[in-house]
């Protein structure tokens, strides 16, 4: 909408994934040279966890675009609250494996013959699985077992596990003790510092072809770092809404004002609307209430308000992070849907197999 008025060739701040947007911070290219070490040793697991918007599936994609499809078959795994042998079966449909009613011995040994299949082939198997948090502690041994799958003293399948914090949790319960003495290397991306946040802006503004225009005060880039907390996603989002109200004032230059004034429609529209009969609420994220009326002291009537101000801010992270969950919900829907279109492609594109004899057209 406002990429012409800046002479910039695509939208900076989108909130989907993109690769050609990489941004390579010092936690990020921490976790980047995991996963390439993962993919050179080709055995056990790597654990990457991140907050909600920290730029896991940004950083996944550019991997997989890095690899040789000819020699490699991926296997992309979105969970959810599954059990174990469903978790089993997920897998199996990752790889376009048919597994669909087979008992779980049957689909152990037919996912073991694929993977069997594959190495003899030269090629190999790696299954990447997001949103790792939602596993239960048998489903994460399932896992386990799969790795047990050898062939001529070579692993068969490798596992990329990706989610949110609580994973790493999950990990550390003693129950775990096996399955963490399998896993080859574990990194967690935190959030971006004031330094990385700025970078990080101007870095995704140049990607996008500008040429000086937006331009910010030095201020604005401390006030986004504070708002998003240096969440990648959160920065994105604000960052978009700076551009538009740039964009509709007419202005290619913005200051910590606009970033403020952002802030302001932001938590105007975060408000739940009064009903008939309660309690008004002002502009303000607090309530609109003259405590000054109230028969009240002063110690009360501060510590009232205090307690107001309290309850309108979680108000407003519990909103945040429901919009969070819904993007998040909405890349597990993009993964999967590409993982789907992939291996139609992958179908297409391979020769078809026909026990009939060509005809000579005779």
């Amino acid at each position: 909408m406002y990429e012409a008025f800046y002479g910039l060739n695509s939208k900076p701040f989108q909130l989907s994934p993109d690769p050609n947007f990489y941004f390579g911070s010092k936690q990020h290219r921490r976790a980047k040279a995991y996963l390439d070490y993962g993919v050179l040793r080709n055995d056990g697991f790597i654990v990457i966890t991140g907050e909600i918007g920290a730029g896991k599936t940004t950083l996944l994609r550019g991997l997989l675009d890095s690899l040789n499809r000819s020699q490699v078959v991926i296997g992309n795994l979105v969970t959810t609250q599954l059990d174990a042998e469903d978790t089993l079966r997920m897998v199996g449909a990752a790889f376009g494996v048919r597994v669909k009613d087979l008992p779980k011995s049957e689909l152990l040994m037919t996912l073991e013959a694929f993977f069997v299949s594959q190495t003899s082939q030269g090629k190999r198997c790696l299954l990447i699985v997001d949103e790792a948090q939602n596993l239960s502690a048998r489903a994460v041994e399932e896992l386990r077992m799969l790795s047990n799958f050898q062939f001529s003293n070579q692993s068969l399948l490798q596992t990329f596990l990706v989610g949110q914090p609580e994973f790493r949790g999950i990990l550390q319960r003693p129950e775990m003790e096996q399955f963490r003495q399998r896993v080859a290397a574990t990194c967690h991306i935190g959030p971006l510092d004031e330094d990385e946040t700025q970078r990080y802006i101007e870095h995704r503004l140049k990607c996008a072809g500008s040429q000086g225009k937006p331009s910010f005060d030095p201020e604005v880039f401390l006030v986004v770092h504070q708002a998003s907390q240096g969440i990648p996603r959160r920065i994105n989002s604000l960052c978009d809404r700076l551009l538009l109200l740039g964009f509709m004032s007419g202005k290619t230059h913005l200051g910590k004002e606009d970033v403020e004034e952002v802030l302001r429609d932001i938590a105007q529209e975060s408000q739940v609307p009064a009903q008939s009969g309660g309690l008004a609420l002002a502009a303000h994220p607090t309530l609109d209430l003259d405590l000054s009326r109230l028969a009240l002291g002063t110690e009360q009537a501060a510590g009232l308000a205090q307690e107001i101000a309290t309850l309108s801010q979680e108000q407003q992270l519990g909103q945040m992070q429901r919009l969070e969950n819904s993007l998040a919900r909405l890349e597990r829907i993009n993964l999967q849907t590409l993982a789907l279109l992939q291996r139609l492609v992958e179908a297409v594109s391979q020769p078809s197999v026909r026990g009939d004899a060509p005809r000579d057209g005779s």
